[in-house]
């Protein structure tokens, strides 16, 4: 499980930091409101651990923007504000839980727990975009009412960019989520590539409509573009 953690306390951070390793997690820290952003857009994340009160970009402000940008992993609130007022614009500006420094450590992991295990996704059996449709008890897709013959790899990277449609997905998520890996490395991003083009290959060679693309320098969409719009 991978939890970031955006705090500008760097003492704070790092204790956040080593007693979340300890436990078994892995930690990223983020001291400013716009590195944390980035880790977010750039990155996966399981949970979000957010004080509120930063330079630049204040808490509040990335809660709203992450929940307008419809992510949605459990966050949870670390902040010194303690009144029913700012709970409540917290917990209304989309925060999960709230816990007002300074706090107990076992109560911040009980409460962490507790996140996770509501966050964890549900199995469904079916996802979709536009004429593409997967069946996940079956394992087979669909294009146009047309099978497509695709590898366990390349279906595990299409079920992956189909639950996060019209966002983006990362290398980096890939080589975590899909590989298995902590670390990204240039071996990998080819491979990840190479695996990418075999998939768009299948899916939008013979259609019109293309369903993957290509954001350079980022990583990859799944999103519905017509056949005169680039793919990348």
């Amino acid at each position: 499980m991978r939890i970031l953690i955006i705090e500008d306390e760097q003492k704070i951070a790092e204790a956040l930091k080593r007693g979340l390793e300890a436990e078994g997690y892995e930690a990223v820290t983020a001291v400013t409101g716009e590195e944390g952003f980035y880790c977010l857009s750039t990155e996966f994340f399981n949970l979000l651990l957010l004080d509120l009160m930063l330079p630049g970009r204040d808490g509040l402000e990335i809660l709203t923007t992450i929940r307008d940008k419809g992510y949605t992993l459990p966050v949870l609130v670390l902040t010194g504000r303690d009144t029913v007022e700012d709970r409540v614009l917290g917990l209304d500006s989309g925060a999960d839980d709230y816990l007002v420094k300074p706090f107990a450590f076992p109560e911040l992991l009980a409460r962490i727990r507790l996140l996770l295990r509501r966050g964890r996704p549900e199995p469904m059996g079916q996802v979709s975009l536009a004429d593409l449709e997967l069946n996940l008890s079956t394992h087979q897709a669909l294009r146009d009412g047309q099978l497509l013959d695709l590898t366990q790899r390349e279906f595990e990277l299409l079920e992956y960019l189909l639950r996060h449609q019209e966002h983006v997905v990362s290398r980096e998520m890939l080589a975590h989520d899909i590989w298995k890996v902590k670390e990204r490395s240039t071996p990998l991003d080819n491979v990840i590539d190479v695996n990418i083009a075999r998939l768009r290959r299948k899916v939008d060679g013979p259609f019109a409509r293309k369903l993957i693309r290509t954001i350079r320098g980022v990583g990859f969409m799944a999103t519905v573009r017509e056949a005169h719009e680039p793919a990348h």
